[in-house]
């Protein structure tokens, strides 16, 4: 997709959004499913099935990636979606948007060994490299925006409320 038919897409949905605000209330779906051992499969959409699996380390075969690396993962590439998006609406062309994003996670709260320790991830950084031909205000301005409106960043920084049922042989628990 060229950053004018990228442009253009984005502009009809805010128009859209402008017209109707209820329609900027989304809702994402995935569907998951323990296939054996530790192997999981993921369905969004109608995508082929994503494997998660864990690395043998830690019981799994390998056969893809583990929950917290998809955290990484979907914050690298909802920030890399950002900035192609806010470049095209901005008129600014990039060449590149590469992200580096390193999770730290103690073993030790995984697997219950110390209270004290959090099952997830303790720290999460970034670095955001951008090869742009644009002036360095107008970069500026494009990591600020992306920044303060990625939905992946603002998820893991903004405590926010989740909530689920555990569903035993067809009874809630």
């Amino acid at each position: 997709m060229s950053q004018a038919t990228l442009k253009e897409a984005l502009l009809k949905t805010m128009d859209a959004i402008k017209s109707n605000p209820g329609c900027a209330n989304a809702v994402f779906r995935a569907q998951t499913q323990l296939l054996d051992d530790v192997r999981c499969s993921v369905k969004v959409r109608d995508f082929a099935p994503l494997a998660v699996d864990e690395p043998p380390s830690l019981g799994g075969t390998d056969a893809g990636m583990n929950p917290v690396e998809l955290v990484l993962g979907a914050l690298g590439t909802c920030q890399e979606i950002m900035y192609a998006a806010y470049a095209s609406v901005m008129g600014i062309k990039l060449d590149t948007v590469t992200v580096d994003v390193k999770g730290k996670l103690n073993l030790k709260g995984l697997f219950g060994m110390d209270d004290s320790v959090p099952a997830g991830y303790t720290s999460i950084s970034y670095e955001t490299t951008i090869e742009s031909p644009a002036d360095s205000e107008s970069l500026k301005k494009l990591v600020q925006v992306v920044e303060s409106h990625c939905p992946v960043l603002d998820t893991l920084t903004r405590a926010i409320e989740v909530k689920g049922v555990v569903v035993v042989n067809g009874i809630k628990q």
